[in-house]
């Protein structure tokens, strides 16, 4: 008999599994969304009309034998699958690919793909009438939607208030100095060590003009404003078992092998696993190689791989033809390149193919 899998979660990792197994095994893939959200390329879509649409690949093309089910997992055990239609799965192996949340733009939380649009072009018309616009979080999202928004309108002012001493820490002193060049060279002004007294009066998103007192001294006057922190992964899900695997901030534990503790079956993946390293589509691509491989190890027979948690590494474009990367085998890369690998593509042609909608 077919082996049959279920994948919950269909990002970047849950859509690289399933897609992998398909050939192989009897694939479910369980994903609420309408379509695939290509949230790398998100905060490009706010922006850039032409961007809008790109950001949406339809799941009808990814497997040629499985299916998807358009539905979400409501609790998950070591036995099975309670979806919230009420539908019970019980395959053989599991595969947790739930992601994370994150404040709009930088993650879209609608699950069908007109809303969306509607609501991201609703937010770049109220952006485009702002002067002076306001990003709390210098993360690496409030630093490249910094860079987005200048791109498209040089004139805005655009200013980063977080209240860490500095920006991107645990990348080196270099690479944070170049990122910081550029802002600079941008007209991004960044308020750090700092933060408001109180939340502003507006929604995120929502054109109003506000003055607000910083904790440091002094005010920060505003007509638009994004929250650009709080990401929170996918996991309240997990019952029976699996439930003694979740952390105090939703993350997973997993094995070197990318199971759950004390789970032959189970894997996880992607920005739900309490690992070390970066919550990225690349990382989450990297965990989605593994179990496959494990997986089909376990049908087949075979060693299981294992994965260790990367060194740190990022690739930041501010705008499309901005930015900086580094790895550690690289070291700093510099804007053109930047634009080349991600800045100026945004990676939209692996996900074409991964789709077939090329």
């Amino acid at each position: 008999m077919t082996t049959t899998v279920a994948v919950i979660g269909g990002g970047y990792g849950g859509t690289t599994v399933a897609k992998e197994l398909d050939s192989f095994t009897d694939v479910v893939l369980v994903e609420p969304r309408e379509d695939f959200v290509h949230h790398v390329a998100a905060l490009r879509g706010l922006v850039d009309p032409e961007w809008t649409d790109r950001l949406f690949y339809p799941y009808t093309r990814l497997l040629e034998r499985g299916r998807v089910l358009r539905d979400h997992a409501a609790s998950v055990d070591q036995s099975g699958i309670t979806l919230a239609s009420g539908e019970r799965l019980t395959p053989d192996y599991t595969v947790l690919a739930t992601g994370s949340a994150y404040p709009f733009p930088a993650k879209i939380d609608f699950r069908d793909s007109a809303t969306a649009k509607a609501k991201i072009r609703a937010t770049r018309e109220e952006l485009a009438g702002a002067e002076k616009v306001l990003l709390l979080g210098a993360g690496p999202v409030g630093l490249e939607l910094a860079g987005e928004i200048k791109a498209v309108w040089p004139e805005k002012a655009v200013t980063i208030v977080d209240p860490a001493e500095g920006i991107l820490p645990g990348f080196p002193d270099d690479f944070r100095a170049e990122i910081r060049r550029q802002l600079d060279e941008l007209g991004v002004e960044l308020l750090l060590g700092t933060s408001l007294t109180e939340s502003p009066v507006s929604e995120p998103g929502q054109a109003k003009t506000f003055t607000a007192a910083l904790t440091s001294g002094g005010e920060v006057t505003a007509d638009l404003w994004f929250q650009c922190f709080g990401g929170a992964p996918h996991t309240a899900y997990l019952d029976g078992d699996l439930a003694a695997a979740r952390q105090a901030n939703g993350q997973v534990a997993v094995t070197a092998e990318l199971r759950l503790p004390g789970q032959e079956r189970v894997f996880a993946l992607g920005d739900i696993t309490a690992l070390p390293e970066g919550k990225l589509a690349k990382v989450a691509g990297d965990h989605a190689e593994v179990v496959v491989a494990n997986i089909r190890a376990l049908i087949e027979g075979g060693e299981l791989r294992t994965h260790t948690p990367g060194a740190p590494m990022i690739s930041l474009p501010l705008g499309p033809s901005g930015g900086a990367t580094y790895t550690v085998e690289t070291g700093i890369l510099d804007a053109a390149t930047t634009s080349e690998i991600k800045g100026s593509h945004m990676m939209v042609s692996r996900f074409e193919e991964l789709f077939n909608v090329a």
